[in-house]
């Protein structure tokens, strides 16, 4: 598979990997479920996918990752927990995908751990370089979706989700508790990415309704695969 440096309006949209990010709260798990739809009435083949939890060990790893009662998890372990997620996901799930012509969509992916972890947990990334140079970055996305929230508007709407809905445990689970500086932090490393990858990551303004958001990452898709 090709490297995401290529330019994305000169490949196909089959075998295309696109990821969403953002914030809690910012909805982009309804929005990548919208998109993967629109994109199978298209009749093109469909991955859906997530992380972590992509895979039956990614599982495991989730429910320990965003289960509140793992507050002693500390900040290291956290990230060498997310990597071994994502570089099992990518050789049991995402690059098989890749290799049929699939379209991947991704709810979350390395970006999200660049915006947590290193912009939000203020970790050194410099150890693991190698790894990550050698096992992810040749199979970053072609696209990146950033559905960009405040933070105060996404934090309700989680408290608005929870109000609504019978209890379970929330969506993000231990991350979601972290105080509003820690989202603010995330925010911008969010941001920061952008700034620096402006040709994979297309920032979406999240503070639209459902279907002009949905709208907006439509025409994304139209313009730059030229979809019909």
């Amino acid at each position: 598979m090709a490297k995401s440096r290529t330019s994305p309006s000169r490949r196909s949209l089959r075998g295309a990997f696109i990821s969403f990010e953002g914030i809690d709260g910012c909805g982009k798990t309804t929005q990548a479920k919208l998109l993967a739809q629109r994109l199978r009435d298209c009749q093109f083949p469909v991955l859906e996918t997530r992380e972590p939890g992509g895979t039956e060990i990614g599982k495991s790893l989730r429910a320990l990752l965003l289960d509140p009662a793992s507050r002693a998890l500390v900040p290291s372990s956290e990230l060498l927990l997310y990597l071994a997620d994502r570089i099992q996901h990518l050789a049991e799930v995402i690059r098989p995908a890749l290799a049929r012509e699939d379209v991947v969509i991704c709810d979350r992916f390395h970006d999200a751990t660049v915006a947590y972890q290193q912009f939000g947990r203020g970790l050194d990334f410099n150890l693991l370089q190698p790894l990550i140079k050698a096992e992810i970055e040749p199979y970053f996305p072609a696209l990146t979706f950033w559905l960009d929230a405040d933070v105060e508007v996404a934090q309700e709407r989680i408290a608005s989700r929870g109000r609504s809905a019978p209890p379970h445990p929330p969506a993000e689970g231990r991350l979601e508790e972290e105080d509003e500086r820690f989202h603010l932090r995330v925010q911008t490393g969010y941001r920061l990415l952008s700034e620096r990858h402006p040709h994979r990551i297309v920032r979406i303004d999240a503070k639209r309704n459902e279907d002009a958001i949905r709208d907006a990452i439509w025409d994304v898709i139209v313009k730059r695969y030229h979809v019909i």
